[in-house]
């Protein structure tokens, strides 16, 4: 996906917390339901950028439209309600540890004060289907469950209001290959079930491969290289080459040494 229209706009971003530099001219566009990837090594401002996004975080500079609309001129009334169309994975899944699996879930719905309990319960088991959790598990609390467990559920929350935009930092951090593998496989689903428009950041390139239709790598406060991954791959810079071109990243590319014309032959 190259083309078509501009969900979020970054224009001319910059971040500076005191004298660190995070960002120096961020330009980019997130296309209408595309998953793009955020790549960089740590402290590269991968969750960062994504918390601007969402307008948690002002940039120092810069511009950043959701829908056409810039993000950070609005009031609040009107930011709560585009914040309202996003949903967010947080990378440990960030539940309420004081609140059950079915009230995590419940809670961004009870905050727009639309719906009665009997919806919200309908909609919240609804929900929990959706992510393959059985109806047992609503009246239990976090400690209770497993890391896997914990991801779904922080999916369901994050879908609760049915949103166009869904942020994942690190979606399958901490989950081992087979768990790894389910949890992409949902995602994607639900990317189709619901449209969705995914900005992802993420360190793991199965994950990556299996998920992203663009990337964006993160390096030198810059985006040294956009595009689809054998444009990326393809790119010559130290930290594309660190990150894909070694034995991690050509497995993971299904690069192992018979494969016919394909991204392998840029490695």
């Amino acid at each position: 996906m190259t083309n078509g229209e501009c969900l979020i706009e970054v224009e001319g971003l910059h971040t500076r917390f005191g004298d660190h530099v995070v960002h120096e001219d961020i330009n980019l566009c997130v296309y209408r339901g595309e998953v793009l990837a955020l790549v960089g090594g740590s402290g590269s401002g991968k969750t960062t950028l994504m918390r601007q996004m969402l307008g948690l975080e002002m940039p120092t500079e810069g511009i950043i439209r959701v829908c056409g609309e810039p993000l950070h001129s609005h009031d609040r009334e009107k930011l709560q309600g585009m914040r309202n169309r996003c949903g967010v994975l947080f990378q440990k899944g960030a539940l309420f540890s004081a609140l059950s699996v079915f009230d995590n879930i419940a809670l961004p719905m009870r905050e727009l004060r639309t719906m009665d309990e009997s919806m919200i319960c309908d909609l919240v088991m609804l929900k929990l289907k959706m992510v393959d959790i059985a109806p047992e598990h609503a009246n239990k609390m976090p400690a209770e469950l497993s890391g896997g467990m914990i991801k779904r559920i922080a999916l369901a929350r994050a879908i609760a209001l049915d949103p166009d935009l869904l942020f994942l930092d690190e979606p399958t951090a901490g989950l081992d290959p087979e768990l790894s593998e389910g949890f992409v496989e949902l995602i994607r689903t639900m990317r189709t079930e619901l449209t969705l428009t995914i900005v992802m950041a993420t360190h793991d390139l199965d994950t990556l491969v299996a998920l992203s239709d663009r990337v964006a790598v993160l390096a030198e406060q810059r985006i040294v290289a956009l595009g689809s991954l054998p444009e990326v791959v393809g790119t010559n810079h130290p930290f594309v080459t660190n990150f894909f071109r070694g034995e991690r990243g050509r497995k993971a590319l299904g690069c192992t040494g018979d494969e016919p014309e394909s991204i392998c032959d840029v490695l």
